[in-house]
């Protein structure tokens, strides 16, 4: 099955076709500055980069540009449009209402819809791609399958927030999680590196990246994850707290005179490795300070590594003990300090790497040494076969 995935931001759109069977990646691309001056597209196909400049005023006019994109003797993959099987839309917030993927209907639009609460930047932007989708490509099936989806499995004890019942009950306050595409691809990748059936595993993942989470995987079920209602909670992330203390929020908002928008952009664009290292949003350049003596970034990494360690450990408690850990996402695949780092706290779990082995960058490999008792392997994540797999899945299951 080809399946074009498809990842809607409020003003870009990500695309890749992906053919299941043999789990290719066909075709990708990035539309930038949707509906401002100066939209752009860079579309990747056959080993070629090509950029068009393009005006595209919405999500229905850019879907329009890419689609002919794919289908012409140039620049596409398609003769024509009866070659695309289906279209998979990721979605970042399902709420409790989506518990797995699903064929998207009228009705399960009303229910992202009902979930735009939880996730105002992202979940109306997914809105927007799908309602485009079903206008310009009417007759083909989508799914939508959501970050949130795989930690639905954890139990109420690890989700229920210390807050008084009735906000649960009234607005759904509680931990989601999210990163949950990417927690599973590389949970089951790592069961058949390791020759055996996952739901005989306890696996920790790390997703490290700009965005952050931890996730502990037992019997191929998410039990307990890092971040919470939002994307923020959890471990620093580039430019995101992670958890606090509450106090530390309504304290700066009365000291600062911050209203609730402020204080979103202070915690979510001006914290994290980026506000404590006051160097950079990239890791490598805030990696590069520390290593040349830079006392702020040498904190900033010694706070976030300390922060992934010690969650990395609560796993281990949820799971009642760890088997398997993965490293995976931008930092987790290219970051040999920060891995290093990090296993060192874990010693306590009988965590132990190969330095040798843990050099590598970008690529799928063991890195845990002879000594270690839990298995330790670097995962590119690839989200987008993970979407394209479960809209085949979906798909089969409805038709």
């Amino acid at each position: 099955m080809k399946v074009l995935v498809l990842n809607s931001g409020s003003s870009s759109l990500k695309y890749q076709v992906i053919d299941t069977k043999t789990g290719e990646m066909l075709v990708k691309g990035y539309y930038e500055r949707i509906g401002q001056q100066g939209a752009f597209l860079t579309h990747k196909v056959h080993g070629e980069k090509h950029k068009f400049e393009h005006p595209a005023q919405n999500h229905e006019t850019a879907i329009q540009f890419v689609i002919k994109r794919l289908t012409n003797e140039h620049y596409g993959i398609f003769k024509d449009l009866n070659e695309l099987d289906a279209v998979g839309h990721r979605v970042v917030h399902g709420g409790e209402k989506f518990k797995d993927a699903v064929f998207i209907t009228d009705e399960v639009i009303q229910g992202i819809k009902e979930n735009a609460s939880l996730a105002p930047l992202h979940n109306p932007a997914s809105i927007l791609g799908i309602e485009a989708c079903r206008k310009i490509l009417p007759n083909k099936p989508m799914v939508a399958v959501f970050d949130t989806s795989f930690h639905q499995t954890i139990s109420r004890e690890k989700y229920i927030y210390p807050i008084p019942y009735e906000y649960y009950e009234k607005y759904h306050i509680r931990k989601y999680g999210f990163h949950g595409t990417s927690h599973k691809f590389v949970a089951y990748r790592v069961a058949e590196l390791i020759g055996k059936d996952i739901k005989e595993l306890k696996i920790v993942t790390c997703h490290l990246g700009q965005g952050a989470s931890i996730c502990a995987i037992k019997d191929g079920k998410s039990v307990e994850t890092s971040m919470g209602l939002t994307p923020l909670g959890g471990i620093p992330m580039g430019t995101r707290s992670g958890d606090l203390d509450p106090s530390v929020v309504t304290f700066l908002m009365k000291k600062e005179s911050l209203d609730a928008e402020e204080t979103e952009n202070l915690l979510n664009k001006e914290s994290g490795v980026y506000g404590v290292s006051m160097v950079s949003v990239d890791f490598r350049d805030i990696e590069a300070e520390a290593l040349a003596g830079g006392k702020h970034a040498k904190l900033a990494l010694d706070n976030y590594h300390y922060s992934i360690a010690g969650y990395i450990a609560k796993c281990a408690v949820a799971m009642g003990g760890i088997d398997a850990l993965v490293f995976t996402a931008g930092v987790g695949e290219k970051s040999p300090y920060s891995r290093s780092e990090i296993c060192k706290q874990l010693s306590i779990l009988g965590v132990d790497i190969s330095g040798k082995l843990n050099l590598i960058k970008g690529e799928e490999a063991e890195i845990s040494s002879e000594q270690s008792k839990v298995r330790v392997f670097v995962i590119p994540t690839n989200e987008e076969l993970m979407i394209a797999r479960e809209t085949e899945a979906i798909l089969k299951t409805n038709f």
